[in-house]
């Protein structure tokens, strides 16, 4: 079989197999929410082929021989990765070298996480980032295409098609779910660690990575002492995977109790299952944790009436001020790696952390001889441009490292920035009284640019400097 990394599609362009106009493209993907985009993808074309379905989970497959069969037949066969399907993965090492398969933990583009509990395995729940659905759909767009050029316009349509809803539910669950914050939840399972660093949640604990994890005493007792200390005002469980220790977690305590869809089990499988998990999650989320129902259906409607753009890519034409009254534009950040940041200088505490992160990663490359850290340039672009002119933006950059350049500008230009990065941002009162009291809600993250100006990778805001330092040094030259 060929084991495929999305990355470096074109390098392996001569070892694919093309579909012929004659012959179906025959795709076999193993869980409902990534079969839910592939399925949207090949509208048109063909129905791919579900491995877990029904009442079934990764957790208790057992391949039937029709599904074997299928495998054999598939030119694509798509799955999570051993981390979550370990079953399936020695029935994927038999099948012959004519099959391409795809291990998602494996793509370099998309945002995957170690796992907590288990630091040397990859957290497997990457779908609940849409970010990373996002990517994942630009990375299949460009493969079928290759593999079926017969049917490039139907997989280029449906791509658009799909771009819209993704995007939609990406600006609700953004800044418009400020009401997630109303509690604190701990997890039976950690599955939710994704959405917890894309949308700022903060959940207490977890007594288990995954089903496959053992279960030790002390995440138990530490769960269970949130819930009895009343700390805790939600535990979240899922469908799909079974909770044995759940009595004595919640035995005589009043909690609520989040019973979370993770893989979308009790959803038909198809093209809009990946919305509807989604949407479904997100709501077991705010209900358990006490929210504002009435303000999240509010953000909701205004997500959905949202008619914007569709951008295609990262990154884009701009012209801003740095820190030292110099005027930039894009074509400035060619010609070297960049790294940007979007905040602003009064944010108390996700900016600066992120921002000492990135200064201390460079202090780490400057001390590897091999490294030449100067084809690195760190920027901030402020999305706060009422408050941060280039005087503020001077003083607050001399905190971090020196190489780091402050970019301000008019309200329209950062906003045209910020939509060119897919950069989500709003001004939030603290008071009526006083208007010109505001904090920013606001997209966190580092983006990673080619010296030609094109998106290499996006790092999570809660990355270390350490690991920071260690995926740099693997990409920058």
């Amino acid at each position: 079989m060929i084991k495929f990394q999305l990355l470096f599609i074109l390098f392996f362009s001569l070892i694919i197999q093309t579909a012929s106009a004659a012959d179906k493209f025959n795709v076999s993907v193993s869980i409902k929410p990534i079969h839910s985009i592939v399925a949207g993808l090949m509208k048109g074309v063909n129905t791919p082929h579900l491995l877990i379905k029904d009442q079934q989970s990764p957790f208790n497959l057992t391949l039937k021989q029709t599904d074997k069969d299928r495998l054999k037949k598939a030119d694509v066969v798509i799955w999570v990765g051993a981390e979550l399907e370990k079953t399936l993965k020695p029935t994927l090492d038999q099948l012959s070298s004519e099959t391409t398969v795809i291990e998602l933990l494996s793509n370099p583009r998309l945002k995957i996480l170690p796992s907590r509990q288990n630091p040397d395995q990859r957290d497997p729940f990457f779908w609940l980032d849409d970010r990373n659905i996002l990517i994942l759909l630009d990375d299949l767009t460009e493969l079928f295409t290759q593999i079926d050029p017969t049917h490039a316009h139907l997989y280029s349509q449906n791509r658009r098609e799909m771009m819209k809803p993704l995007l939609r539910i990406d600006k609700e669950y953004e800044y418009g779910y400020r009401g997630l914050k109303a509690g604190l939840g701990v997890l039976y399972y950690d599955t939710l660690r994704y959405f917890e660093q894309a949308y700022a949640l903060k959940t207490l604990g977890y007594v288990a990575g995954t089903p496959w994890d053992r279960v030790h005493a002390n995440r138990l007792l530490n769960v269970r002492n949130s819930i009895f200390s009343k700390e805790a005002a939600c535990l979240f469980t899922d469908k799909s995977m079974t909770s044995e220790n759940l009595n004595l977690l919640t035995s005589e305590q009043n909690i609520n109790i989040g019973e979370l869809d993770i893989l979308g089990q009790q959803f038909e499988a198809g093209a809009d299952l990946y919305i509807k998990l989604m949407n479904y999650n997100t709501d077991v989320i705010k209900q358990c944790l006490n929210a504002n129902m009435q303000e999240a259906e509010q953000a909701r409607d205004q997500a959905y009436s949202y008619d914007g753009p569709i951008i295609d890519g990262i990154g884009g034409r701009f012209l801003l001020t740095n820190h030292r009254s110099e005027a930039v534009t894009d074509l400035d950040i060619k010609g070297h790696y960049s790294l940007i940041f979007f905040g602003y200088t009064h944010c108390p505490d996700i900016c600066p952390t992120s921002l000492s992160v990135v200064s201390r990663a460079l202090s780490i490359l400057d001390k590897k001889p091999t490294k030449n850290t100067s084809t690195l340039t760190p920027y901030f672009v402020t999305v706060d441009p009422e408050r941060d002119t280039v005087a503020i933006m001077q003083e607050y950059v001399r905190f971090f490292d020196s190489r780091l350049i402050g970019l301000t500008g008019s309200v329209a230009m950062v906003k045209h920035i910020a939509d060119q990065f897919q950069v989500k941002f709003e001004k939030v009162p603290s008071s009526i009284e006083h208007p010109q009291q505001y904090a920013m809600n606001h997209t966190a993250g580092l983006f990673l640019m080619a010296p030609d100006g094109s998106f290499i990778t996006k790092f999570a805001h809660e990355i270390s400097a350490q690991t920071l330092a260690n995926e740099l040094s693997n990409i920058v030259h």
